[in-house]
């Protein structure tokens, strides 16, 4: 029988992250550092704040780019870190932060066009360019500098066909964030050429030692040229809720209000409802920070302890990017081996981008007790390689 599948549908492929993922299923006892999801629970008063609007009818179809009460409260959200918007027509509800980038990406870029991304970086963005025909251009961020984008480095990829560029800061897999010194340089590289910036900033709110949230947006010039991307998934543990939202430019919003109505119709209108009280009263937030800036100091001073393993302490996000280099394995066999001996899963970083490889991938997002056991499992591993 003849395949119908297209071309672009069978060069998709599972990610790096889900696969360790499905593994892990086959093992008991396990301690799972590997996927970036927070192990606690939606706060109460938003599940019943968004239980009582269901109740009171809000089960329905909503405007294709969410309803206006709603995109007013993420306008008031967003301008308190300095970003000016008109909820009517430069703000769109989506489905998850995931949702507003494939959309950004698939309204913006056109056949051959180039888009630089970051590597290591969490590469469904690489997935979405090949998806719409662009063409990823993967940029090498060195330990040295802390994993952040150089302007310097950045401008050397930069060809007639780059189009866009993709930031993400706090950033997955690294957890680095980029000082305002590096922000000012980039936006003057994506003014100076005419690139679009798209601007990912779902781990804004998980921000440690004392870091106030920047966005690119906010500079001079940026405005007009940034989509920015947010979602309340890792801000809220709403993961399933399935809720983000999309900034820009009215003529950018416009089509991506199109294209949401072909694809999804809108956002789920009682995640929409959810999304207004959580943003409204930032619930939780705070304490949730506090909580895993602990577990961050508890893994990364762990990491640094265990010999053959080195670990930047990242400033935001909930991510270990740890260096393995000294151990002798490959990211995928290092990974693979604590796994089977150990059962503890992290993600190799090289399903990052190449550059990731030497590095594995461990979140933070689990608690006190199960971080210092997968410690404790680690060190036996790396001690056995060490052997």
């Amino acid at each position: 029988m003849m395949p119908f599948l297209n071309s672009k549908a069978i060069a998709l492929t599972q990610g790096g992250i889900r696969g360790f993922f499905d593994k892990a299923k086959g093992y008991s006892n396990v301690i799972n550092l590997g996927i970036g999801e927070p192990d606690i629970d939606t706060p109460k008063e938003i599940i019943d704040y968004a239980y009582n609007a269901m109740k009171e009818g809000n089960t329905h179809y909503t405007q294709n780019a969410g309803d206006l009460d709603v995109r007013e409260v993420v306008a008031e959200y967003v301008r308190s870190y300095g970003i000016e918007s008109n909820p009517s027509d430069e703000i769109i509800l989506t489905c998850g932060g995931m949702g507003a980038v494939a959309m950004a990406i698939l309204t913006i870029v056109s056949e051959g066009d180039e888009v630089i991304i970051q590597d290591p970086q969490w590469l469904n963005y690489c997935s979405q360019v090949k998806f719409a025909g662009g063409v990823p251009v993967q940029v090498p961020v060195k330990e040295e500098d802390n994993f952040v984008f150089k302007a310097e480095s950045l401008e050397k990829y930069i060809t007639d066909k780059t189009k866009v560029l993709m930031i993400n800061s706090p950033n997955n897999p690294t957890g680095a964030v980029m000082s305002e010194q590096d922000m000012n340089d980039i936006s003057q590289l994506a003014i100076k050429h005419n690139l679009f910036v798209i601007s990912d900033e779902v781990y804004c709110e998980l921000l440690y030692d004392g870091n106030k949230h920047k966005s690119i947006a906010s500079l001079p010039g940026m405005k007009e040229r940034t989509l920015i991307v947010n979602s309340l998934s890792k801000t809220f543990a709403m993961t399933g809720w399935r809720m983000g939202f999309a900034i820009g430019p009215k003529e950018i919003i416009a089509k991506l209000t199109v294209l949401q109505e072909n694809l999804v119709a809108c956002a789920p209108a009682p995640a929409q409802r959810a999304a207004k009280y959580a943003l409204s009263t930032m619930c939780d937030v705070e304490k949730m920070v506090n909580m895993y800036e602990k577990r961050r100091n508890i893994i990364v001073d762990g990491l640094n302890n265990i010999n053959g393993i080195t670990c930047l302490k990242p400033s935001g996000a909930f991510y270990a990017f740890a260096n393995i280099k000294k151990l002798g394995k490959t990211s995928v066999q290092f990974a693979e081996g604590l796994l089977e001996q150990e059962q503890v899963v992290v993600i190799p970083g090289s399903a990052f981008g190449p550059n990731g490889e030497g590095f594995i991938r461990a979140a933070y997002a689990n608690s006190e007790e199960n971080l210092r056991i997968a410690l404790k499992r680690i060190n036996n591993y790396a001690n056995n390689l060490n052997a």
